[in-house]
């Protein structure tokens, strides 16, 4: 299988300026690893602190394509390789994933829950309702299809109450950083096909700038560990958010370090 290179610049509920920015930077890393060149989904707005009640709709045209263009990529056999500015971006991925795939796990690695809903939401932040809208707990108008038995959220730290009372009902598995290894990874992603997804915050503070950053996360090489372990013929796609660029270049280019270096066993082994 071949990697397809897909970066997301449109606002997705993006609410602070280096998202899109940072999404932008990762491909260009990824591309000068890979030597793909990338599908650009979207264009850039600024920022808006506003609900998710109003960001899904101004959001709409950029998921749609994103949508597209990982059921291409699917349908072709080949494996998206996704550079997101946010976590709302898998929105729309998940969903295709799904369908193509019903038998898939989705390894959520995040230092949030992203299962929140319209009615248990506290901040109204739409990145914080991706999960629970791919599970079918609510309706983003994007699909659902996602098995909740078949999530595991590794490195979760930060979970509203209400939202932990749904991870609980549904049967979404849940790992705390301490709790996050290669052996319980491997254990709880059996032998099928997986989706990786990585939320940058879901790192020790100091390695890759997120957003919303939480302390006591996991080390960049206990992913990169985690990723030596996982056989590459179960791996569907991966997908890699909320990287906050910011204008010093040289910090960038430290972070980016820190992030190809972690997902480097996925892309060299890929593309042997």
């Amino acid at each position: 299988m071949t990697f397809e290179l897909v970066v997301s610049q449109g606002r997705i509920a993006d609410r602070t300026r280096g998202a899109i920015p940072g999404a932008a930077k990762t491909a260009e890393a990824l591309r000068q690893q890979t030597g793909l060149s990338p599908t650009v989904v979207g264009t850039p707005a600024p920022p808006k602190s506003d609900d998710w009640s109003t960001s899904l709709p101004e959001a709409s045209g950029t998921l749609t394509e994103l949508q597209a263009a990982v059921r291409a990529i699917l349908e072709r056999g080949n494996t998206p390789l996704i550079a997101a500015n946010t976590c709302s971006a898998s929105l729309a991925t998940l969903p295709v994933v799904a369908r193509a795939h019903p038998d898939i796990t989705i390894l959520w690695i995040d230092a949030h829950g992203d299962f929140n809903t319209p009615t248990t939401t506290e901040s109204g932040y739409l990145g914080g309702m991706v999960l629970a809208a791919a599970c079918g707990c609510w309706d983003s108008g994007f699909g659902d299809g996602v098995d909740p038995s078949k999530v595991v959220i590794a490195g979760a730290r930060d979970i509203d109450p209400a939202e932990e009372a749904l991870l609980r009902h549904a049967g979404v598995r849940v790992l705390s950083p301490a709790q996050t290894s290669p052996g319980s990874i491997l254990s709880a992603i059996g032998n099928g096909p997986v989706w990786i997804h990585v939320d940058w915050d879901v790192l020790e503070p100091g390695h890759v700038p997120a957003a919303y950053a939480i302390a006591k996360g996991l080390l960049p090489e206990t992913l990169r560990a985690i990723f030596e372990r996982i056989p590459r013929r179960q791996i569907i796609g991966i997908e890699l958010a909320e990287f906050e660029a910011s204008e010093d270049e040289a910090e960038n280019a430290r972070a980016l370090a820190f992030l190809l270096r972690a997902i480097s066993p996925l892309i060299a082994t890929r593309q042997e």
